[in-house]
C-alpha cells in the first residue's frame, strides 16, 4: 500500500526549511485538502446486541490536510496522498477494529490518516445511514491535528524487496 511523507514531500527546493524559529510560519503555512466523500462500508459496531452480529453500513467522508501537495508541481502520485491506498486501509480497519461507539471507530480513522499517510490535519465524518427507520443518518464528525513535533513515517516503495 502506498504511504505518502507530508513533512518530507512538502519542501520545495526554493522553500525554506522550517526550525523552531519559525513555528508561527508552520501555523500558518496553507494546507492542501485530498477528500474522500460518502465512502460506503461494513462493520460490527454498536452497543446494542443486535448490532454486535452482523455487519451495518456505514458512510465515511474524509478532509486530509497536507502542506502544499507537491503532486501539483510533479503531477506524481507519489507525491500525494494516494486516497486509494486510504480506501484500502479504511475497508481494512472496517474488518478489523473490534470497537463499538463511532467515536472509537472516528479516532481510529483520523489516527490511521496522521500516523501512517502524513496527515497534518483531519476531518472524518462517521455515519450509520440504516440505524433508525425515520432518521437519514447518525453518527459523529471529529477533527484531529498532529502533533507537534511529531514525526513521520512513510514506506513508499512498499512491496519492492523480495521476501
Amino acid at each position: 500500500m502506498d504511504r505518502f511523507d507530508a513533512i518530507a514531500h512538502s519542501r520545495f527546493p526554493d522553500a525554506p526549511a522550517f526550525d523552531a524559529a519559525t513555528q508561527h510560519d508552520r501555523e500558518h503555512t496553507p494546507m492542501d485538502i485530498v477528500y474522500i466523500e460518502g465512502l460506503t462500508g461494513s462493520t460490527v459496531i454498536g452497543i446494542d446486541s443486535s448490532e454486535l452480529h452482523e455487519p451495518q453500513p456505514v458512510r465515511l467522508s474524509l478532509a486530509i490536510g497536507v502542506p502544499a501537495i507537491r503532486a501539483c508541481r510533479t503531477d506524481r502520485i507519489e507525491d500525494t496522498i494516494n486516497y486509494a491506498a486510504v480506501r484500502e486501509a479504511l475497508h481494512a480497519l472496517f474488518a478489523s477494529h473490534g470497537v463499538r461507539l463511532l467515536e472509537a471507530l472516528a479516532e481510529r480513522i483520523a489516527q490511521l490518516l496522521i500516523a501512517d499517510f502524513g496527515a497534518h490535519w483531519v476531518r472524518v465524518s462517521l455515519a450509520k445511514p440504516a440505524k433508525f427507520d425515520d432518521v437519514d443518518a447518525v453518527g459523529v464528525l471529529i477533527e484531529r491535528r498532529r502533533p507537534r513535533g511529531a514525526a513521520t513515517y512513510a514506506s513508499l516503495g512498499e512491496g519492492l524487496i523480495p521476501n
